[in-house]
């Protein structure tokens, strides 16, 4: 790589990265841009440009992390969601577009301009959460983590974007909340059973465990939120929960067996079966 220009650093880091990652021109391109401190469009106004050697050796140690397997989201430090950028580390789950749609249902929930109280479970990096208080100023939002590395990670997130309306407590689903009166419940938990062959593959391998990996083929999480969320939802409240594209009838089945009502599950953009919802309505 010496005294090479762009073009040739990323034609030279995506034949490196082939059979390694499913996208080696997407992850070369943003390691390099990492290096250089400059957007993609600047690889593709100035191909000729020659780096500093500086630059050249941080981009071939990032490279070489790549190339063993560390997710680009890890070795920058940052992924975008919902058109922000975040922190990540690996204390948390990396962001990915599916849950998205979790944002997107409980913003259609949350009128404008209107007062409500939501909390998110297990909010990792805090995405969800940021979000949904950045998009509903007039919203007071609960964010809760049972782990608190993830929770210093979410927090400094919602410093960047100066949000006051948004508290994070820390607390392993429901035990450490007082309030029961939230008008929408949001989580993405743990659903991945312990003997999924996905957990040995791609990026998932260095995320970690205890946000992946629920007992009970991935439904013990999802059914102690379903069952402790009662207690903390208003008469007609929502609770949302993503899962596994595989879980729709058991998801619903749990929400069933708790009584809610108009249990639907939504497709994420993959056409998956990803977020199911209910409303609390006790008799």
């Amino acid at each position: 790589m010496t005294n090479a220009d762009i073009q040739s650093l990323l034609a030279d880091a995506c034949a490196s990265l082939e059979g390694i990652s499913e996208s080696p021109l997407l992850d070369a391109e943003i390691l390099l841009c990492h290096c250089l401190h400059k957007p993609r469009t600047y690889l593709r106004t100035w191909p000729e440009k020659i780096p500093t050697q500086a630059q050249r050796e941080a981009f071939r140690q990032l490279l070489a992390q790549r190339r063993q397997g560390l997710p680009i989201a890890y070795i920058v430090g940052k992924r975008e969601f919902w058109s922000r950028e975040f922190e990540v580390t690996p204390d948390v789950l990396i962001p990915r577009p599916d849950t998205e749609l979790l944002v997107e249902l409980s913003l259609q929930l949350i009128p404008p301009k209107q007062p409500a109280r939501l909390i998110d479970l297990g909010t990792g990096s805090g995405i969800i959460a940021i979000t949904l208080a950045a998009e509903r100023p007039e919203a007071q939002v609960t964010a809760s983590d049972r782990s608190q590395a993830a929770l210093k990670i979410a927090h400094a997130n919602a410093e960047r974007y100066r949000l006051r309306n948004i508290r994070f407590v820390e607390s392993n689903w429901f035990e450490a909340i007082a309030e029961h009166d939230f008008d929408l419940v949001v989580s993405n938990p743990p659903y991945i059973a312990a003997d999924d062959p996905h957990l040995r593959r791609g990026d998932v391998r260095h995320e970690p465990e205890y946000a992946l990996i629920s007992p009970e083929q991935g439904l013990r999480d999802i059914r102690t939120l379903a069952q402790q969320a009662r207690q903390h939802l208003n008469k007609g409240g929502h609770l949302l929960i993503e899962h596994g594209y595989n879980q729709q009838h058991a998801v619903q089945e749990i929400f069933a067996s708790c009584h809610y009502q108009q249990i639907e599950t939504h497709r994420d953009l993959s056409g998956n079966p990803r977020v199911t919802s209910g409303i609390w309505r006790p008799d």
